[in-house]
């Protein structure tokens, strides 16, 4: 995900790992492959980008006739693996403008495909419980003074921050030491292990500070609230080694690899035209990740409720 920096074959699985291995290389042989009856997509290991790819790999399949082939990647990889059309679409990009220049402007093998109806947000969050308590803690400059409530075995005699994934890439680095907090980014090393700590730590109502994101399910599970970090400002993140600002809000993209945004057809129409809001994202992660629907199984229960959204997509 910003982060700068959300199944093989027939079925999408539920990772355990954000940060996911690279399996470009194991993409589908069917990818981008000309007058096939088959689409591959890129599936990021967040449940968000899983619910995308549940509900287009339902649809495409059920209602258009094609066979979805979904492969592993993480998001950089996932700009290599589309422009040389080994997948043929990334359903929810957070914003990598390197890549975008490099594949959409330069060499034109990557096409945009238009906004996916979500805003992602990337910030720094506290238990609203624990806000409630100490209503100064959301507000950066407080920090240090309740880093000592944060202190785990990993973090030492600092604060931790407890961030997800090493493959993701994030601020949170440099954040802590430009605005030079007692504090140490500690990586729970998934998305499903950060939740996991998140929920015990709720659970016992224990003090936590965590790089989270929005759109996510949990928000309803472990209601939180968010620091306030020095406001984002344009181009206040270009150097990676000196950013002390919050992160931005991003409107989250699509993109295509170019020949199949030209040559395929009906499906090629149907992800261009795929777009959604944030609670609809949101139903299907939630049924996913807290009700252990299985990925197919929550895209049918949120397609059959939601005709009147799914259908302009296939006009």
């Amino acid at each position: 995900m910003r982060v700068r920096t959300t199944a093989a074959v027939a079925s999408l699985v539920l990772l355990t790992g954000c940060g996911a291995a690279d399996m470009t290389k194991q993409a589908s042989p069917f990818a981008n492959a000309q007058g096939a009856r088959t689409v591959t997509l890129s599936v990021q290991s967040w449940v968000g980008a899983q619910a995308n790819v549940a509900v287009a790999q339902y649809l495409l399949e059920h209602k258009l006739g094609y066979r979805v082939d979904t492969v592993q990647v993480d998001e950089v990889p996932a700009w290599d693996a589309l422009s040389q059309g080994r997948v043929d679409a990334i359903l929810e990009d957070w914003g990598h403008p390197d890549q975008e220049k490099r594949y959409v402007d330069d060499k034109k093998t990557i096409t945009r495909a238009g906004g996916l109806g979500v805003t992602g947000h990337i910030g720094w969050y506290v238990p609203t419980y624990l806000a409630k308590q100490h209503p100064d803690i959301t507000d950066w400059k407080s920090l240090d003074k309740y880093s000592s409530l944060f202190r785990t075995a990993e973090s030492g005699n600092k604060g931790q921050l407890m961030d997800g994934s090493p493959s993701y890439v994030t601020n949170d680095k440099a954040l802590v030491a430009n605005l030079k907090l007692n504090y140490q980014v500690v990586f729970a090393g998934s998305e499903a292990a950060q939740i996991t700590q998140m929920k015990q730590f709720a659970k016992e109502k224990k003090p936590f500070l965590t790089y989270w994101y929005a759109p996510q399910w949990l928000f309803k599970k472990v209601p939180m609230t968010e620091v306030e970090l020095p406001a984002y400002k344009e181009g206040c993140d270009a150097d990676a080694a000196k950013v002390a600002c919050a992160y931005p809000h991003t409107p989250l993209q699509k993109y295509l690899n170019t020949d199949f945004a030209t040559k395929g057809g009906k499906a090629a129409a149907f992800l261009k035209k795929f777009k959604w809001t944030t609670e609809d994202q949101n139903e299907v992660s939630l049924m996913i990740a807290d009700q252990k629907l299985s990925p197919a199984e929550a895209a049918k229960k949120w397609v059959d409720s939601h005709a009147a959204t799914w259908k302009a997509w296939l006009s």
